[in-house]
């Protein structure tokens, strides 16, 4: 687990220690409470958003944007157009969190195991497939920035 920021590591140990489904659903309604502190400001963009930014293949209509810092990092912003998709949301805070701001190594090395490790081995097809979505493109925007020539 030392791939991730420690931030991120422990939350995935508290999520591992968490054996009832519904504890772990609670767990991440509470995670989603927090979306609107990630949610695109319109001065980056406004619907309808540019298909570039959409997460292929999300139920709940996600998606990511990443916008360069000053320093060297990347500040990442979402949007769930389905305001049933609290797992997207979910998902958009966790990874903006552990993320945004931190060194590009540390996104670029994030791999897709993230969604079972957080929802759990149990989650459907076309929900993970989604979350999945989610981790890549942040994965994908990070690995991008590092092959940039200076």
């Amino acid at each position: 687990m030392s791939s991730y920021p420690s931030k991120l590591t422990a939350l995935i140990e508290d999520f591992q220690s968490i054996t009832d489904r519904t504890e772990r659903a609670e767990a991440l309604i509470e995670i989603a409470d927090r979306f609107p502190g990630v949610r695109v400001p319109g001065h980056i963009a406004q619907k309808p958003y540019p298909e570039e930014n959409h997460v292929t293949f999300c139920e709940s209509d996600a998606y990511v944007w990443a916008i360069d810092n000053p320093d060297g990092t990347v500040k990442f912003y979402f949007d769930v157009l389905n305001p049933q998709g609290l797992s997207a949301m979910a998902m958009s805070v966790v990874l903006d969190e552990a993320y945004s701001n931190q060194p590009l190594d540390y996104a670029a090395a994030l791999d897709t195991e993230l969604v079972f490790k957080l929802f759990g081995r149990e989650i459907s097809m076309g929900k993970g497939q989604g979350l999945m979505g989610i981790v890549a493109m942040v994965r994908d925007a990070a690995q991008k920035r590092l092959r940039k020539p200076e």
